[in-house]
């Protein structure tokens, strides 16, 4: 078998990575301007798609940072952030849905007591 040629990707690739990546980031500002992403949300949004426009625009930035840290095929460094980034988000939206639940039990025991004073309340007046 004859080794395997790495092959560029071509300038309408770029291109295309790039328009990608601004209809991403005008999705996320649309979505904040409609109030459907709470903002400090849309903060980490923005800030991926910032990176990915970098990226899209600098495609040497990436093999440079693969060579620092040793990676030596550069989409493979791309994967390893965004498996990163996306097991942050994950990790934190187990911690909201967590911290909601138990304030979801506390407000439903309150509401069960108030109730429970309110009956007794107009048991003792009627």
């Amino acid at each position: 078998m004859a080794p395997r040629r790495e092959q560029a990707v071509s300038t309408r690739g770029y291109i295309v990575v790039l328009l990608v990546t601004l209809c991403g980031l005008l999705f996320i500002v649309r979505m904040l301007r409609r109030s459907q992403l709470a903002p400090r949300y849309a903060v980490l949004w923005m800030a991926v798609g910032v990176v990915l426009l970098f990226l899209a625009s600098f495609p040497d930035t990436v093999d440079r940072v693969s060579i620092a840290v040793g990676i030596s095929y550069g989409p493979a460094t791309v994967f390893l952030g965004a498996i990163t980034v996306l097991f942050v988000v994950v990790v934190h939206f187990s911690w909201e849905l967590s911290r909601l639940q138990e304030r979801t039990q506390i407000l439903a025991q309150e509401v069960a007591l108030l109730r429970a004073d309110n009956e007794e309340g107009a048991i003792a007046r009627g």
